[in-house]
Parts: structure tokens; C-alpha cells; sequence
């Protein structure tokens, strides 16, 4: 029986100067930290935790346990001042028998001391980190009571022909037990069996439905005694990589990820059940991926949980950043193997073990042991180890690569006989862009197409080749990280989404070439030529997974672009360069020829994008033609390219694209000039819920113009107010980088939640309501 024991915490910065404290909740950080410009020592501390509980009901004669899912980052559990247990990991649970130290007739006290130093000697500590590492009881803590002879674990192999094979453990001796699957979705049992006496059991399982990542079909299995039940959510699938890619159910899957860390601004790692689970939401419907790699540690149940459910592919890692230690930091890395594998190795999303510090130098030594340890704990699933090292030791199943290769102009990635040991292993990259071109949200719009087209240029070329299973974008989100990284402000600029997860330019790459059910329809370009040097207009691309989009100006229909249009060969709904601006307009307008309007536009056009320098061959010649055929002079290319392509002086400029899907329109998007601002809100849910703790909901903003368009260099703060059974996370006001900021929603209890997002002073004429109101609903 699992009791929530989140609430009516003490905690005090100081582990010595308990029981005096504030009250906290749990998931809890030790420091709530800025946005920007902070460093790790906020949170580095010995502080302490204490709770009063009274003797749990029905305990007598059964053992008590406290399970902590993830204590950054060493722990030291006491019980009425008797310690119970000491765990050296941040980032997997732990547990503590408390049986023998309870008290029946008075309270029971427990207290926890958290070490959130940086110069611990255990994984990832020891060098330089390239992320904050934060601190506290930041995952939920619950009171387990088991019989004395409870089943200590399940392990479940189901594969995709419905061979289901399961090892049973006991705390003390095997004992009879038997089995129940169910289907998740409706509750249907669809196999039973009773009397089973050996620990393995394997039958065939008739009419299942397989895990996949477009039907991501889970089961409930379930085992139980006379005293005691293990449940475990299993889905039916093979997963194999092999020399020519990644299978999925004998399908070949080519894996399209990002890195995550799980961290959140103001709140570091503490955050509850759907704020994970939010996170691969954004990941499978609004980016479209297929795979997350838990960079660069096991990350949250609620979060696997949830990649389980939506067909998520994870490849998941033991904590570590280049350094490794001395022989009691690698005895602990080798443990936390074993406590990854053992607390993640039911989940059907994973599919690769790292077991390999990330980018750390070859040790054979150490990584035998973590290869064997991973075999020999789940002989189901590969390992990978994460590396920067072309051809270097290979010990694990998969060869794992950081290729950051790619600066913009050379090929998208290595091919795989250039970087993996062996060639006939499976290859995967495991990490590419990131450092090689950091991109803040407000940074210029050539900045910021650069960036996309980096991610498509990788993305393209990994499709290209047929033995490279995949990749792993560097990353999903900005994060706070050390003086040794980042941008001067304590941010890595990495992400293709912001703190708040808003979206950036490289994220439309990932949303256009995904497989996302709803239409999707983005343009690079905001059509303001100052924005560019010289005045061109400089490279301007779609992003779509529509079949086509057609483009006017000033209500003129341009031209129609399909995905035959674009650069890339291997990419799906990759970018779309916009090559035409004229359309036949010189033709109705000037009376030109076809041919004339032919040689005359493109020139306008590669001028208007390119600009003067460097003019090739073609386009030359076309000019000559224009000047000697038809008699052109320059003062008539200046006045004709000011009118069609700089409108100087001209009617505002006004470009509408329509998506289009079975030859039917489906999105449609403004460029103009702006005349009102407005604040838009987008909110995880608009109800909270309280069941084992608080719940939080991510409020993400964006300042937009009238047609929708976020404006990339509105950088302000919108100030906060909230009434009702709610708190904001973090300061008063939300911070606008790029025209993109957020807050978060905390629930305090049962009741409405009035949240106020109102205007910067002295812009209440241009915004168009000055103040946004939104209603939340918190639930207990």
C-alpha cells in the first residue's frame, strides 16, 4: 500500500538547524533560483528536511518503507535520530526500511540531510558540468507498506509475437503467486494464470497488439500472492538495432530526437508529475519527434511514463559529464547502472541503455563492468555509450557519437565508416549543433534561420544514410548552466525552444518534417528589409507539412511551392526557399514578355536575396539579355526592383501564405507591418490537480501582432498578480525574451485561480487589451 508523503515538510538551508524551518511541499528545490545571471553556488548547501507522522495504519506485522524518487544529490535518511539509510545518486530513488525504528504510541520524526555540493565524489561531479545540477527532495516521496515476504520486483520481456517472459522476486523466499494482463485502455483482462511456484514464467500471449510509436498499445501486468501485488505497465514490441539501423516490430524506424535535460526555470529540478509529462507532450505533438535522449541522467518516472504512452522512443543514461573518478566514484557509477536498469527496465520506450559516461575518455576497465552489469540486468536491451571519439574503444552494442561536425557548410554529418570502431555495429548520433551555434530567441533573423537550417542540414543528411539509425538533436530547451558555459548570463542558448519550451526558429524543422496530425505552416521571415543587410531581403523559407502553400503580396497570387521545391534530398517536408517575389506582375503591370518577365524577375529575385556581390554567370547573362534584347537601361532595373521587390515608398506590404492539404486549404499566415500588439497565453491545462501533491500548470506567453505573428525583438516584463487557491513560481512578473516568456501556476489548495498578465508601462497604447486575464480550476 503506497501513502503519498509529500506535505507538511520543514526545511531549513541548514541541516544543523532543524526542526526550525519554513513549511515546503514536495517536489522541493533548495534554492529558487533567477531566470539568468546566477551561479551554482545558490544551491550548494547541507540542508535539511524533517517530517512529523504518526505509526501508519494497518502496519502491524508488514514492513514500512519511505521511497524517495530522487534526492539531489546525497542523502542521509534518520528516523526518530537513527539513521536508516545514505544514497550517493541525484537521479534515481531510493528506499528506507523504517520498520524497526518506528514508534507505535507517539510521533515518529524523520529526517533527511541533502548535500547538494558540487565536490561530492560521485557522478557527475569532479570537473567542469555543463548544466546546473540544483538540489533538494525534488521528486515525490511515499510510505510503502509490504508484507514481510512482498514481491520485491517484476522484470517483464513482451515481445511483438506475444511471447511474454517474466522473473518474479521475493524479499525473502518464492512463494506461489499468479498473473493478470489487462489491456490499459478498457480494462479487459486477456490472460490469466494461477499457482505458478517458479520465478520465471514465459507463455505465448494469443491476439496481442503491439507497442509502436503510431500505436503505442500498453498493458497492465499484473502479479500477486496471498499477501502481497506488483503491478507493471508493459507493452509487446521488439527493438533491435543493427548494422543498417534501428527496427521497431522488423520495421525500420529512422530515429529523429532531441536531448533533454529536466530542469525548469526558477524551479530547477522540482517540479510534479504533469509538468513531466507535459514535456513529452511537446516533444511527440508540437515537435513531432519520435525519440528523447535523457541527457545526461535517468529523469523522472512520470516523464517515461508518459513517453510510454505516446509511442516515444528513450534512450536513457547513467549521471555524467566527461569526468570520471577515482575507484569509489566508478564503484558508484557502476551502482547507478544498476539502479537505472533495475527502476526503468519495464518501460517499453526504452530502448537503449548509455552506460557509458557521456563524452568521457575510453576506461576499459570501468566499462566492462557497466557493459556486463547492463547484460547481465536486462539481456533484452542494447547498450550505447556516448562519446566524442571517432574509432575509439568499443565495448557497448550500439557505437553512440556527438558528431558536431557541421559549421554551416560542410556535409550534415560523418558518415559512419569515418567515425564508428567497427563498421558492421549500429551507429546513432547522439548529439549534433548545440555549442556549434548557439541562437537566443531575439537574436537576428539571418541568426535565427541559421540556426534552423543547421538542424535541417543534419537532419537531411542523417536521412541520407541507410546505416546510421539516427539522431539526437542538441537540445530541446535553453538551460542554466556554469560560468564555464553558456552566453555571460548563466544560459546555454542551445535549445530549439526557450526555458518556457516556447518555440524558436530550428523547432519549425522538427514540427514541419514530424508527424504531427495538425497542419503546420511557418515562414522564416518577418519581410522587414532592415532586418537584413544592405536591405536585401535575404533567404526567406517555409516550414510545412502541407502539401503545398501558395504565396500573394498585396492580394496578387505569386506562386504555388510544393516540397519538389526544396534543396534537401533526403528530408521530409524539409524547408522551402522562397526564390520568387514578382510572380507574373511585370507582365500585367509593365507588359512585359513572357520571356522578358522570365530573365528580368529572376534576376530581381537573386538580387533581392543575394544582393550585389558576387553575381554568377546566369544571372549576368540574363542583365546583358534584359539591356541588348529589350533595351533596358539600370535607372529601369532600379525602379522596377524599388517597386516589386524593396517597395520602397509603396503600399505597406502585405504577404498571406496558404497551406494546403488534399487541395484544400488548411492555414493561413499574415506578413505585414503591425499596428496592435496583444499578449497570447497558452497554458498546460486549465485545471489543477491535487492527488499525492501540489500540481503546477506552464503558463507560456508570447507578445504578438494582430495576425498572429510573435515579435522577435519585443524583450520586456509583463507584470504578474494572482488570486485564489494558486502562486506563481518565481518572481512577479514574466520575463519577454524574443516575444516569448512564461510563468508557472503553483495550487495551494482547492479553489479558483485568477491569474492577471498585464502590459509593460508606457505601452498601454499599442497593446490592444492591457491586461490578460486567465481562470484556473485547482481540484483536490
Amino acid at each position: 500500500m503506497k501513502i503519498p508523503f509529500n506535505n507538511d515538510w520543514t526545511y531549513n538551508d541548514s541541516f544543523e538547524n532543524l526542526p526550525e524551518g519554513e513549511p515546503v511541499r514536495i517536489p522541493h528545490t533548495v534554492a529558487q533560483t533567477p531566470y539568468d545571471y546566477f551561479d551554482e553556488s545558490i544551491y550548494q548547501k547541507i540542508s535539511g528536511y524533517q517530517k512529523e507522522f504518526e505509526y501508519p495504519a494497518d502496519a502491524d506485522g508488514k514492513r514500512v518503507f519511505i521511497v524517495f524518487n530522487g534526492v539531489a544529490h546525497q542523502a542521509t535518511v534518520y528516523v526518530n535520530g537513527i539513521e536508516v539509510t545514505s544514497h550517493a545518486c541525484g537521479y534515481t530513488a531510493f528506499e528506507a526500511d523504517i520498520t524497526d525504528v518506528l514508534k507505535k504510541d507517539t510521533s515518529n520524526i524523520v529526517k533527511v540531510r541533502v548535500d547538494s555540493n558540487e565536490t561530492l565524489n560521485i557522478p557527475p561531479f569532479g570537473f567542469v558540468i555543463d548544466y546546473m545540477t540544483y538540489g533538494g527532495i525534488y521528486r515525490e516521496v511515499f510510505l510503502d507498506i509490504r508484507p514481510d515476504n512482498y514481491i520485491s520486483d517484476v522484470f517483464a520481456r513482451a515481445a511483438a509475437d506475444g511471447i511474454l517472459d517474466i522473473d518474479v522476486s521475493f524479499a525473502k523466499t518464492a512463494t506461489p503467486y499468479g498473473i493478470s494482463l489487462k489491456e490499459r485502455s478498457s480494462g479487459k483482462e486477456v490472460f490469466a494464470a494461477t499457482g505458478i511456484n517458479d520465478p520465471h514464467f514465459s507463455d505465448k500471449i494469443p491476439d496481442i497488439r503491439q507497442w509502436d510509436i503510431d500505436d503505442p498499445f500498453l498493458y497492465e501486468l499484473t502479479v500477486s500472492t496471498a499477501d502481497d501485488s506488483y503491478t507493471a505497465v508493459i507493452g509487446f514490441r521488439d527493438s533491435e538495432f543493427k548494422a543498417d539501423g534501428y527496427y521497431l516490430n522488423g520495421k525500420k524506424i529512422k530515429i529523429r530526437g532531441l536531448n533533454r535535460h529536466q530542469s525548469y526555470a526558477y524551479a530547477g529540478y522540482a517540479m510534479p508529475a504533469s509538468m513531466q509529462r507535459y514535456d513529452a507532450d511537446i516533444l511527440k505533438n508540437e515537435l513531432g519527434v519520435n525519440a528523447v535522449r535523457t541527457s545526461h541522467y535517468p529523469q523522472s518516472q512520470h516523464f517515461i511514463d508518459r513517453c510510454d504512452e505516446l509511442g516515444l522512443l528513450v534512450f536513457t543514461e547513467i549521471p555524467g559529464w566527461q569526468h570520471i573518478g577515482d575507484d569509489a566514484w566508478k564503484a558508484q557509477a557502476v551502482k547507478n547502472v544498476e539502479e537505472m536498469i533495475l527502476q526503468y527496465r519495464n518501460h517499453p520506450s526504452i530502448i537503449l541503455w548509455g552506460v557509458r559516461i557521456n563524452e568521457s575518455v575510453d576506461d576499459d576497465e570501468l566499462y566492462k563492468k557497466t557493459n556486463e552489469l547492463a547484460h547481465r540486468l536486462d539481456p533484452s536491451r542494447p547498450t550505447g555509450g556516448v562519446r566524442y571519439l571517432k574509432k575509439s574503444s568499443f565495448l557497448e552494442d550500439v557505437y553512440t557519437y556527438n558528431d558536431f561536425s557541421h559549421d554551416g557548410t560542410t556535409p550534415g554529418c560523418d558518415p559512419k565508416k569515418k567515425v564508428a570502431t567497427d563498421p558492421d555495429a549500429p551507429y546513432l548520433i547522439s548529439e549534433y549543433n548545440g555549442h556549434m551555434f548557439p541562437t537566443k530567441p531575439f537574436d537576428s533573423e539571418e541568426h535565427r534561420l541559421e540556426h534552423a537550417l543547421r538542424h535541417a542540414n543534419v537532419l537531411d543528411a542523417v536521412a541520407g544514410y541507410d546505416d546510421i539509425a539516427g539522431s539526437f538533436g542538441w537540445c530541446f530547451f535553453d538551460y542554466n548552466t556554469h560560468q564555464d558555459f553558456g552566453s555571460g548570463d548563466r544560459i546555454c542558448y542551445h535549445g530549439v525552444t526557450d526555458m518556457f519550451r516556447n518555440p524558436k526558429q530550428a523547432s519549425f524543422v522538427y514540427s514541419a518534417c514530424g508527424d504531427l496530425k495538425e497542419p503546420f505552416l511557418e515562414v522564416s521571415s518577418s519581410f522587414d528589409i532592415g532586418e537584413h543587410p544592405a536591405g536585401n531581403r535575404g533567404k526567406t523559407y517555409i516550414y510545412t507539412n502541407c502539401d503545398s502553400v501558395k504565396m500573394y503580396k498585396n492580394g496578387l497570387f505569386i506562386k504555388e511551392y510544393t516540397h519538389d521545391d526544396t534543396k534537401y534530398k533526403n528530408l521530409k517536408n524539409a524547408p522551402i526557399l522562397i526564390d520568387d517575389f514578382i510572380g507574373d506582375q511585370m507582365k500585367e503591370n509593365e507588359g512585359f514578355t513572357d520571356r522578358q518577365n522570365k530573365i528580368v524577375k529572376e534576376a530581381m529575385n537573386y538580387i533581392g536575396i543575394y544582393g550585389m556581390n558576387d553575381i554568377p554567370a546566369k544571372i549576368k547573362i540574363r542583365l546583358v539579355e534584359a539591356m541588348t534584347v529589350y533595351h533596358m537601361k539600370f535607372e529601369d532595373a532600379y525602379q522596377l526592383f524599388g517597386k516589386y521587390i524593396g517597395n520602397w515608398g509603396g503600399t505597406m506590404l502585405k504577404f498571406v501564405f496558404e497551406g494546403y492539404k488534399d487541395g484544400k486549404p488548411v492555414k493561413t499566415i499574415t506578413k505585414t507591418s503591425f499596428k496592435k500588439l496583444h499578449i497570447e497565453v497558452r497554458c498546460s491545462s486549465y485545471v489543477l490537480t491535487e492527488k499525492d501533491t501540489y500540481d503546477v500548470a506552464a503558463v507560456r506567453i508570447s507578445v504578438r501582432d494582430e495576425y498572429g505573428n510573435v515579435q522577435p525583438f519585443f524583450c520586456d516584463s509583463l507584470p504578474l498578480t494572482v488570486n485564489g487557491a494558486g502562486e506563481i513560481i518565481g518572481p512577479p512578473r514574466a520575463r519577454i525574451s524574443g516575444g516569448y516568456g512564461g510563468t508557472y501556476i503553483r495550487s495551494s489548495g482547492q479553489g479558483k485561480i485568477t491569474l492577471r498578465i498585464s502590459c509593460p508601462e508606457g505601452y498601454e497604447q499599442v497593446f490592444e487589451d492591457n491586461t490578460v486575464q486567465v481562470e484556473f480550476d485547482s481540484r483536490v
